[in-house]
């Protein structure tokens, strides 16, 4: 991985730069921050640059074609190690460590800038599987680790997600970094440093990343999935600073486009006081399941509040996709100071009902009358 290859936090290269060329490099760095952001590939590409030995000084990236960052880049290198958060398959009679998903981690990263948890816990297959690191990785890398670096001044301990190791791995696992190898470099990323055992957090130098700005998710969704501008700038907003979360949300659009068509259609029937029609609406909407119904409130909420911003003319104030923001045209003067809060209280509570194992049918039901009331506000 290269640091050009990474688009976001320019500030943390510089210092990650600065830390390898000035040889301050500590022996445990974690690297904190909302997830999906970009924090591990930064990781490995700071991994490469201090094992890269074909870079010259004044060069601000690895050279890319040493064999050290060959080796980097088919995630071969001998002295880094990764360490993972796994899950324990039943065909296990002991718990496993991360070499024992290693070819499973090198697809999941091949290509990857950015991290996702959820779909690294699909690789397992094993429902409702929880990836944690076990006490047994301690064991394994201090077995690796005892070994003197072969091709490198350090060996690197990559590590992802600290913070899902239970206890005794984080006990165990303190030991090291409280006494360490001269030649050994641990380098952590987090997306949740407070779950930290505070020990391990107090002896580790912390470099923070912040969430990534709407404009740069943006200018990526444009750039490399060929959304537009209007469509990438809301999707960018709606996914608060995190670049995987806006992936996701383009690998979701068609629940969104559902979801719109339900909003609208709830709308109008409800302006047009059709109550057989929102009953139809009511049953058709519980057909879709209680995570569904939940999305689908949600996304009301959002809408609502966005067609409130519409009606103060400021487009640089609203996030609404080409669609949505076409139906605003018309739509946005109903909703105002007089049913805004009103409404957003009545969706907030369905969803809050819904997840709690209310009949759906009921509950949309009473949303639309609801809704038929407030509209005419």
């Amino acid at each position: 991985m290269l640091f050009k290859e990474i688009p976001v936090h320019e500030n943390t290269r510089q210092r990650l730069l600065s830390l390898a060329d000035n040889d301050r490099i500590p022996h445990a760095l974690l690297i904190e921050g909302p997830s999906g952001t970009g924090k591990f590939a930064l990781a490995r590409a700071f991994a490469q640059y201090i094992h890269c030995t074909g870079r010259k000084p004044g060069d601000k990236d690895s050279c890319g074609v040493c064999p050290s960052c060959i080796q980097h880049q088919s995630m071969s290198h001998i002295d880094t190690h990764y360490v993972f958060p796994v899950v324990k398959l039943d065909k296990m009679t002991n718990a496993p460590v991360s070499d024992d998903f290693l070819t499973e981690w090198k697809e999941y990263l091949d290509g990857r800038r950015f991290m996702d948890f959820s779909v690294w816990t699909e690789t397992f297959d094993k429902k409702n599987a929880q990836p944690i690191t076990y006490a047994n990785e301690s064991g394994a890398l201090l077995r690796k680790l005892s070994f003197a670096a072969h091709g490198s001044k350090y060996k690197v301990v990559l590590w992802w997600l600290p913070e899902k190791m239970n206890e005794e791995a984080a006990n165990k696992i303190l030991k090291m970094l409280e006494e360490p190898w001269e030649d050994t470099l641990f380098i952590m990323v987090s997306d949740n440093p407070k779950e930290l055992l505070p020990t391990i957090y107090s002896r580790v130098q912390r470099i923070s990343t912040g969430r990534v700005a709407d404009s740069v998710i943006a200018g990526i969704l444009e750039t490399e999935r060929g959304i537009g501008s209007e469509d990438a700038m809301s999707i960018a907003h709606n996914a608060d600073g995190s670049v995987t979360a806006a992936l996701r949300s383009i690998g979701s659009r068609s629940n969104e486009n559902e979801f719109f068509n339900m909003f609208v259609t709830l709308m109008r029937q409800a302006y047009q006081r059709k109550i057989a029609d929102l009953k139809e609406w009511s049953a058709v909407l519980a057909t879709l399941g209680r995570e569904k119904e939940i999305k689908f409130y949600e996304y009301s909420v959002r809408l609502i509040r966005e067609n409130f911003i519409y009606n103060f003319k400021l487009p640089q104030l609203n996030y609404l996709n080409s669609t949505e923001s076409a139906f605003s045209v018309r739509f946005a003067r109903f909703i105002n100071e007089r049913n805004v809060e009103k409404l957003i209280e009545v969706f907030d509570k369905a969803r809050i009902d819904i997840a709690g194992n209310a009949n759906g049918k009921i509950v949309n039901l009473d949303v639309a009358i609801k809704v038929i009331l407030l509209l005419k506000q």
